[in-house]
């Protein structure tokens, strides 16, 4: 769905994968693409990304996702976000929103004043805040299991991650990482990100490129930006034997799941390890007129992201396929097994009690 409004100055685009599961879910991207036809491509690959990431995460919901053309810094204001508000509400709840790279926890307040079906809101409007902060739980709990399953040890405790990317959720690994006993050291393009590392964390190194990064001899490499960063020049230059981060999309293409797995390198599928956002803005939608949200519940569900990554590398050494592509047959079986059961009609009475 493109949206379009000149007044407010709104570019849009609103991708829905998959309802096989549900209403799709999945965050509002605010970023300054060269152009639409690049921004079209990242919204599709995204929304694909959720549907398989919703229902590896047990959820019942779908995969969607919206990208707004611009500069976030230059380009948000309130009318541009009513504006895409209004968009999301037309489609009566087939898709729900949320923060991704370039939206906030006050921007959904605003979308949310044109919009019922938006979660990512703050708790002083009823939603569950922050999401960043479950995804970078999940992201270490994915991290823990590929450290159990090459080191025999569920820690990280001694050994150097290679964090690119320090913003909303880079920076709540690091804390998690600190207190596991990692030793740390981080890119960013960003300059004010470096600044807010070597406020809060001095102990905690910086080097001045992914590149330069990837060969620093570090045990895990958590890509945390934007995806593509598994590239083939850099696998060929990886020097990690684990890759476990938070960026949507990490592969740049066929293929480079295998070329990992021939170097040894363990590969922690991305939306499996960064889903625990999605897990508390789905709370935050299921809940939505039944108790409200729980960070407690939505914490306990996202600890689980240890025991699906274990069960996904079990699955990938029984068939002989790497990790992705096991996390792929898991979460194609839940969409179509669950989706199947739709078919199966209920008594009105007894739809009307589901409902």
């Amino acid at each position: 769905m493109y949206c379009h409004d000149e007044p407010s100055g709104l570019r849009a685009i609103i991708a829905i994968h998959s309802t096989a599961l549900g209403p799709a879910l999945g965050g509002t991207r605010f970023y300054p693409y060269p152009n639409e036809a690049e921004a079209l491509a990242d919204v599709l690959n995204l929304a694909r990304g959720m549907a398989y990431k919703n229902a590896l995460a047990g959820l019942d919901l779908g995969g969607g996702k919206a990208v707004i053309i611009g500069n976030p810094a230059t380009d948000k204001t309130e009318a541009l976000l009513r504006a895409y508000g209004r968009f999301v509400q037309s489609l009566g709840g087939r898709y729900y929103t949320a923060c991704d790279v370039g939206t906030y926890v006050p921007d959904m307040d605003l979308v949310a004043r044109e919009c019922d079906f938006v979660t990512g809101r703050s708790p002083e409007n009823g939603g569950a805040g922050d999401s960043s902060i479950l995804t970078a739980f999940g992201v270490f709990q994915g991290m823990r299991a590929c450290a159990q399953a090459t080191w025999n040890e569920p820690t990280l405790a001694d050994r150097r991650v290679g964090i690119a990317g320090v913003g909303k959720v880079g920076r709540h690994l690091i804390a998690h990482l600190l207190e596991d006993g990692a030793r740390i050291t981080v890119t960013d393009v960003n300059s004010a990100a470096l600044d807010w590392v070597r406020r809060n964390h001095p102990e905690v190194k910086i080097v001045d490129s992914t590149d330069e990064l990837i060969r620093a001899g570090i045990d895990v490499y958590a890509p945390c930006a934007l995806g593509g960063a598994l590239d083939d020049e850099t696998v060929a230059a990886l020097s990690a034997s684990i890759v476990c981060g938070a960026a949507n999309n990490q592969l740049a293409h066929p293929g480079i799941d295998k070329a990992l797995a021939d170097r040894g390198v363990l590969y922690a599928p991305d939306y499996l390890v960064n889903a625990g956002g999605v897990i508390q803005v789905g709370d935050e939608a299921a809940h939505l007129h039944r108790g409200g949200f729980s960070f407690e519940r939505a914490r306990k569900r996202a600890e689980g992201i240890f025991d699906t990554m274990l069960n996904i590398l079990k699955l990938s050494g029984e068939e002989g396929v790497p990790p992705a592509a096991a996390a792929d047959r898991l979460a194609e079986n839940r969409m179509r097994n669950v989706s199947r059961l739709r078919g199966i009609l209920l008594p009105e009475a007894a739809h009307a009690r589901r409902s």
